[in-house]
């Protein structure tokens, strides 16, 4: 019925450690880039129509969110405690308030960002965590960890505004630092000028005390310097050859798109066409210094920083005992959600019009769709698996008040020939999108529950595709593939599920004026060797991560003259629809990392 289309120990934290971090230059990215328009600021680095956006640290469109925070309509907002795992280390606030695991605590500083991290163990007013600027030092910067006796000074080398800003933001200046320089003990006391030893800090840029940040000590060498710091207290109108913060802080354009966090809300870093030297551009358009590629986290939405043909042959196996492993081990206690995998290799074959015939379980999400009239049963729609009992179609495929005539198949690959691991499930409810229009295609989406039997649910064993919460997860140029029982070329009828490699296209709004729209993605070939057609409507566009993970990333919906160059198969971008989804299906089931 297709319309022709187509985180190790928490004494880690503060404890001085000696084991440096693993630090890995980056290969250059290989990855396409898409050409944009140049910003009103003359400079070739940055996107001018991204930067409109305004997008932060809190924007989950462009990067992941803490795992004390969730993703909603965009925005990385804070979880309540109870969100949080209940596995963890115990601590404490620095009011001497118990938490069961550090995710509580950091939920309670998200709402309350005044109320800093202390230390794990029993508040004893003894122990803290302080730093401290100025003093007879000029503006040295002091750091007292716990269980030292005495303020410490901090090592120059390896400082950038990433610790910087932290520093600002733990006493309280919220845009941050106005800049730091190495002081090499002209005006400094006697105390700095005798002192053998300093602190290593380093920190990712986004933490709020130093606490979170690594650190240990090191010995001091002859011409090192001291941190001297100066924090942001006043706003200013930005200059020429200046960058204008999200936060209204200025930095010199200079400092943009070099995968340091200058900002201190990361909007310098979030809107770039390529990055500078000692940095690794992701596939979103986001710059992240080179040592967080293949650190074993993911930092590109794509995972194209830990890809292993990027990582291959580098040495990852040194710990960074920092806050980055409290992170990770709390990522390992979140609920796991598995999609997007298949146990067999999708090969790039050249060649549903124009397409390969599929094998077993090669697209375990693909599900049919089937109407029974007077004339029999017949599959009139393709679907997508999405976990649970949901799966996704088109609009335009189904009726609320024929709910009952449907049925969908799981495990299909021959229409004709069915085999024992094929399974049918009639429908416990049809939700089409509120606003779909049946005359332009908007929001050509819907959501069908299956029915279970008994206590067993649905019992559908298939491997669901994974729902991007992002539109910046794929591109124009990049290679994905479509699937579907439709009509071949000429429309001739096919009883094989087919699939095809087709390309994004970076807009259609040209090919087809006025009925192309923002929520919509278009894909095909350039020749129109391959195609989705009538039959074909309401199955999937899956495009692949860096780990080869499958996303839904549209599902057929209309298009023009199947198989013919100019005409590229129309597809509900279902990034769009996130939201949406994940209102009637929990984020829980759906969300693969940004839950």
């Amino acid at each position: 019925m297709r319309v022709v289309p187509v985180f190790l120990v928490f004494l880690s934290l503060f404890c001085i450690f000696g084991s440096e971090s693993a630090a890995s230059n980056a290969e250059e990215n290989q990855f396409q880039q898409v050409k944009a328009v140049q910003p009103a600021e003359q400079d070739t680095y940055l996107i001018g129509e991204c930067l409109s956006n305004k997008y932060t640290h809190k924007s989950c469109d462009k990067v992941f969110c803490h795992p004390w925070e969730r993703c909603v309509e965009g925005k990385c907002l804070c979880k309540l405690p109870y969100q949080c795992p209940k596995n963890g280390s115990s601590v404490c606030s620095t009011n001497g308030r118990y938490f069961h695991t550090y995710c509580h605590l950091k939920t309670y500083e998200c709402v309350r960002p005044e109320a800093k991290f202390l230390h794990k163990g029993k508040c004893m007013s003894e122990e803290t965590f302080s730093i401290s600027v100025g003093h007879e030092d000029s503006s040295l910067l002091r750091v007292k960890p716990v269980n030292q006796k005495n303020d410490m000074f901090v090592c120059d080398s390896g400082w950038t505004m990433n610790e910087a800003n932290v520093a600002c933001k733990h006493l309280g200046f919220e845009l941050g630092a106005e800049y730091y320089e190495a002081n090499y003990q002209a005006n400094s006391t006697e105390s700095a000028l005798n002192s053998l030893h300093c602190l290593q800090i380093t920190c990712r840029g986004l933490e709020t005390s130093l606490a979170e940040c690594r650190i240990e000590m090191k010995s001091r060498e002859s011409n090192e310097g001291f941190v001297s710091l100066q924090c942001h207290e006043n706003l200013r109108a930005c200059s020429a050859g200046e960058f204008q913060c999200v936060n209204k802080k200025c930095i010199s354009l200079k400092k943009t798109c070099d995968g340091i966090n200058d900002c201190g809300d990361l909007s310098d870093e979030l809107c770039c066409r390529e990055c500078r030297d000692n940095s690794f551009h992701c596939r979103s358009n986001i710059c992240i210094p080179n040592k967080n590629v293949c650190n074993k986290e993911i930092d590109c939405l794509t995972g194209e920083d830990e890809a292993q043909v990027l990582c291959a042959g580098k040495d990852t196996s040194a710990e960074n005992l920092s806050m980055d492993e409290e992170r990770k081990m709390i990522k390992t206690l979140l609920p796991q959600v598995h999609c997007g995998l298949t146990n067999h290799t999708l090969t790039r074959r050249k060649r549903i019009i124009g397409g390969e015939t599929a094998r077993k379980g090669e697209f375990p999400w693909q599900l049919a769709i089937t109407e029974t009239d007077s004339e029999g049963e017949t599959l009139i729609c393709g679907g997508v698996y999405i976990g649970g009992c949901w799966v996704l179609t088109a609009a335009h495929c189904v009726r609320a008040n024929r709910v009952h005539l449907y049925r969908v198949w799981a495990g299909m690959v021959n229409r004709i020939v069915y085999d024992n691991e094929t399974v049918t499930f009639k429908l416990k409810r049809l939700i089409i999108h509120e606003n779909y229009n049946v005359s332009t295609y908007e929001n050509d989406i819907a959501l069908l529950e299956l029915r279970g039997s008994g206590k067993t649910g649905c019992s559908l064993e298939s491997t669901p595709a994974c729902i991007p919460w992002s539109e910046y997860m794929f591109k124009a140029g990049d290679r994905c593939k479509v699937s579907g029982w439709g009509l071949e070329k000429g429309y001739v009828k096919q009883f094989i599920l087919k699939w095809g490699n087709v390309n994004l296209f970076q807009n259609c709004s040209e090919l087809y004026p006025g009925r192309f729209f923002k929520q919509m993605a278009c894909a095909g070939t350039y020749d129109g060797s391959i195609d989705s057609c009538k039959g074909d409507s309401g199955g999937p566009l899956v495009c692949f991560d860096a780990e080869n993970v499958a996303y839904v990333w549209g599902i057929v919906s209309w298009g023009e003259n199947c198989g013919e160059a100019g005409h590229p198969g129309v597809y509900t971008k279902v990034a769009s629809y996130y939201n949406w989804i994940s209102h009637h299906v929990t984020r829980s089931l759906i969300s693969r990392h940004n839950i």
